[in-house]
């Protein structure tokens, strides 16, 4: 039988990633990142399972959700992905002192946005949309600019906005990225500052780690809803 054949018989799906550093992968090299590693999973089991897997990385470095749904509409939308894997909240929740005490994006106006996105992944093709909270950062002490607000404070609060938001939808399915770390820190798996870089935010090699096992079976049991 031609290749072309044998090809034109198995089903393509569509994988796409949605966020901001965390899953792109910033601080370390390409190959270590949780979304690359992820991949090849899908890949290796999408052969099993007689699906060819397209996954595409459309995530930014220092995104909003307010930067994100300007991009949305070719990043995501254009491509009709069946799954959409969503992150966002770490630049969201940031203060700039340049803001003078207003966040980057208002815990409001991230629900609004985080809601949209979902919405418009699920009328552009998404059978099933995946979105993650963010993992606990060492920035617990120091006040953001014109607050009396810890950043880790304003993540966590963000968090919850993303467990409230994925409520809203019967097909979205949460993976509570903040309870997992917590969880494993807990038990004496890790320390939290070896899960982060220097920064105290971005993921070390550790970090990308947990993200991996945590993540990946979730995404690779999606096939077996095909």
């Amino acid at each position: 039988m031609p290749l072309a054949q044998i090809r034109s018989n198995k089903r393509s799906l569509k994988f796409f990633f949605f966020g901001d550093s965390i899953c792109f992968g910033q601080g370390v090299s390409i190959h270590h990142g949780w979304v690359p590693r992820i991949s090849g999973e899908l890949e290796k089991h999408g052969k099993k399972s007689g699906f060819d897997i397209l996954l595409s990385n459309a995530s930014v470095n220092g995104n909003t959700t307010r930067l994100a749904l300007e991009r949305m509409p070719y990043d995501v939308q254009s491509h009709r992905p069946d799954r959409v894997i969503v992150q966002f909240g770490m630049n969201d929740c940031n203060y700039w002192k340049s803001d003078e005490g207003h966040p980057r994006v208002s815990r409001e106006a991230f629900a609004a946005n985080l809601h949209e996105i979902i919405a418009r992944s699920l009328t552009f093709g998404a059978r099933e949309v995946f979105v993650n909270t963010n993992h606990p950062t060492s920035r617990s002490v120091e006040f953001m600019p014109f607050t009396q607000l810890t950043y880790q404070r304003s993540n966590e609060a963000y968090n919850e906005a993303i467990r409230e938001v994925a409520k809203r939808f019967d097909i979205v399915r949460l993976i509570d990225i903040e309870k997992i770390f917590f969880e494993a820190i807990k038990k004496g798996r890790f320390k939290l500052e070896e899960l982060l870089l220097e920064d105290g935010l971005h993921l070390s090699l550790l970090g990308h780690d947990l993200y991996f096992e945590s993540i990946s079976p979730k995404i690779v049991e999606s096939l077996d809803r095909e």
